[in-house]
């Protein structure tokens, strides 16, 4: 998996392209929120059930059906009324990027994103992220600082460079 301090770097990006005209605060938090809510499936080993299993680790969590499922609950709370249709966007990708980003992983077993329909995992063919482990004690060596650097590079640069170009670009356009 990435990182749980990387999976929010999709929703804060794209809150800061946005701007808060568009995307309020409130749905940039809730957003962060959903980025790192899928991880919550590791609870999963507790109760004894295998990472494979569709119930497991990168399972029903980390599906598209998952990510639809809660922004569509969560972007009709009377908060978002005049936002609803964009707010619904924004939670749908805050909440999907969670697995879009396990998928550039090079570890674990791949990322279930359609099931329920399809117990399938699967991995992007392009995968830059070296994989984070699970314990925090573990992330916080030697290896996690090689973990940080592959996801720098592969998720927060880009995303960074991509929202400051948006917010420029819109900023361009509002003064003209």
């Amino acid at each position: 998996m990435a990182s749980l301090i990387t999976h929010p770097v999709v929703p804060l990006s794209l809150g800061i392209a946005m701007g808060r005209s568009n995307i309020p605060l409130k749905a940039v938090l809730l957003g962060v929120l959903l980025s790192m809510l899928p991880d919550a499936d590791v609870i999963a080993f507790r109760f004894g059930i295998p990472y494979e299993h569709a119930l497991g680790h990168r399972g029903v969590t980390h599906s598209l059906a998952f990510a639809a499922i809660l922004a569509l609950c969560l972007c009709s709370l009377p908060a978002f009324s005049a936002r609803r249709g964009r707010v619904f966007l924004f939670l749908l990708i805050s909440a999907a990027s969670h697995g879009i980003l396990d998928a550039l992983t090079n570890g674990g077993l791949g990322v279930g994103f359609f099931i329920p329909a399809n117990d399938h995992r699967y991995f992007l063919p392009w995968r830059p992220i070296k994989v984070s482990p699970l314990s925090v004690q573990a992330f916080f060596s030697a290896r996690g600082w090689i973990i940080l650097k592959s996801e720098l590079t592969a998720v927060w640069l880009p995303c960074l460079a991509g929202a400051l170009a948006i917010f420029w670009i819109r900023r361009a356009k509002a003064r003209a």
